[in-house]
């Protein structure tokens, strides 16, 4: 249970709901209950003030049909409106009128319970105990009690609401003294009541089914889509790179997966990535290894005659040197993707620094007979970086504009100022870079153009090298070129002031 997504939208969605609508639902019988009360307590004591009003003006200016005619109407009326048992008692507690009369009451037990407790005099039902009646008669007001009605009730275990109003009859000879009593028990509110909460408790339950619903519904479209990435995912995690996910929603779950067949992609170009890599690294070993190997068995089988020993051994020692630096890239490289690559910075003049470069490149760019031009902001330009790590990037781009530009090309060297940032910019007029690989150049072994690998001296592994060396010291690197009319990579650093120097 709750391994799924739709169950656990569903108990989330109906803990919800549940938590939701019980407040509601509180807060709502609370109101029901409330409202109810007060509309039935407003409505019986009106009731009893109309049938006193009826009581005092037409209890001697009609004929004694049509009165107690209009009182049954107005008594029936707020009997059936209220669910009140209504009395009207005299100053000796002689239930006068009844509505409905004693005999007459529906419910068994509350008939039964009157009959008892009320005696029977001179044709009429009475109340058993003056305090009943007495404060009535003696009242002004309109009066309501909350109880059994002096133990009247008790019996029936429910509690009742008494409204009670008094009023006066004079005839020619004396004042009698009446009172109204209108008695509902309280169950006939809460019967209101649940009326009420019982349409809330269906609308809650269709709104759960709904909620269910909506929620199966949604849950798939979410769902589905992650189910299809978990597939994806297998597959991938076997080796295929060529599964890609069809999602084209607009919310987070398309945005995922966008973001996931960006991954295979990625994934994709470091698996490729990985192989040449391996590819690489396995040449770059092979290839002096065996000419090592070659090479000693030579001379220890008789094979190169003792006058060519020395130029062969130097030329094994090349080999070595080479395999030595490979190795040492690589170590470098892993260390400045690790993050232990320690820089020692200092405030340094970068002209000063690149003219020790081309000093250091000299021979190279004779051979070619490059024409090399530099163009320096001022003679003097200072920097704060790790001064070791700066001439290795400095040394490695100059040596590859010497290396892809052609025979008497042409070398540009510049510095420049912008705000707080120099620039330092190298370019070449050689074979130049296609703009849809330019991107991939930063990676360990990557070959733009299989044809510039000519130099069997290099590594591959120079610009990854660069790059990382530039981001340790926090800085930009990049590249601009055109396939045939050459490149230029430029790299920024800290500008230090002079007068700071």
């Amino acid at each position: 249970m709750f391994k799924t997504i739709f169950s656990k939208l569903i108990v989330i969605f109906i803990l919800i709901l549940v938590f939701s609508f019980s407040i509601t639902g509180v807060a709502l019988y609370l109101f029901i209950t409330d409202f109810v009360s007060n509309e039935k307590k407003t409505q019986m004591i009106q009731g009893a003030e109309d049938i006193c009003n009826y009581l005092e003006h037409n209890m001697q200016n009609q004929d004694e049909e049509l009165f107690f005619k209009n009182l049954d109407l107005l008594l029936s009326y707020y009997n059936q409106n209220t669910k009140s048992y209504i009395w009207l008692v005299d100053e000796n507690g002689y239930i006068m009128v009844s509505k409905p009369g004693i005999l007459s009451i529906r419910n068994e037990d509350v008939r039964a319970l009157l009959l008892r407790k009320l005696s029977y005099e001179s044709g009429y039902f009475r109340l058993p105990d003056e305090k009943m009646y007495k404060s009535a008669m003696n009242s002004k007001v309109t009066k309501d009690k909350l109880g059994d009605f002096y133990g009247l009730f008790k019996d029936t275990g429910e509690s009742w609401l008494t409204i009670e109003r008094s009023f006066k009859y004079r005839d020619n000879y004396k004042t009698y003294n009446f009172a109204v009593f209108l008695h509902t028990p309280l169950y006939e509110f809460n019967e209101a009541t649940w009326s009420v909460f019982k349409l809330f408790v269906l609308a809650v339950c269709i709104s759960v089914g709904i909620a269910v619903i909506l929620t199966y519904i949604f849950s798939l479209r979410i769902s589905k889509p992650l189910k299809e990435m978990n597939q994806a995912a297998k597959i991938i995690s076997g080796g295929d790179f060529q599964k890609q996910i069809s999602i084209h929603s607009k919310d987070e779950v398309g945005e995922l997966a966008q973001s996931f067949n960006h991954m295979v992609f990625a994934l994709k170009n470091l698996e490729e990535m990985r192989r040449g890599f391996i590819a690489n690294v396995s040449h770059e070993l092979r290839t002096p290894m065996t000419s090592i190997r070659g090479f000693i068995e030579g001379i220890l089988d008789g094979t190169i005659p003792s006058d060519k020993q020395d130029e062969y051994l130097k030329v094994v020692r090349g080999e070595i040197v080479r395999l030595n630096r490979l190795v040492n890239d690589l170590l470098d490289l892993a260390k400045m993707e690790a993050g232990e690559l320690k820089l020692h910075p200092v405030v340094f003049n970068i002209n000063e620094l690149i003219r020790r470069c081309i000093i250091k490149l000299e021979r190279l760019i004779v051979e070619k007979e490059i024409e090399l031009e530099a163009s320096f902001y001022e003679e003097d330009l200072f920097v704060y970086g790790d001064t070791d790590s700066i001439e290795r990037v400095v040394i490695n781009l100059i040596h590859n504009a010497v290396k892809f530009t052609p025979q008497q090309g042409k070398i540009e060297i510049a510095t420049r100022l912008e705000k707080d940032k120099v620039i330092v910019s190298i370019g070449d007029n050689g074979v130049g870079i296609h703009e849809d690989e330019i991107k991939f150049i930063w990676d360990r072994f990557y070959k733009s153009d299989k044809s510039r690998s000519k130099d069997k001296s290099g590594t591959g592994l120079g610009l990854a090298i660069v790059k990382n060396i530039i981001h340790e010291h926090g800085q930009e690197i990049w590249v601009e070129s055109e396939a045939g009319k050459g490149a230029r990579f430029s790299f920024t650093l800290g500008h230090q002031r002079q007068n700071e120097v």
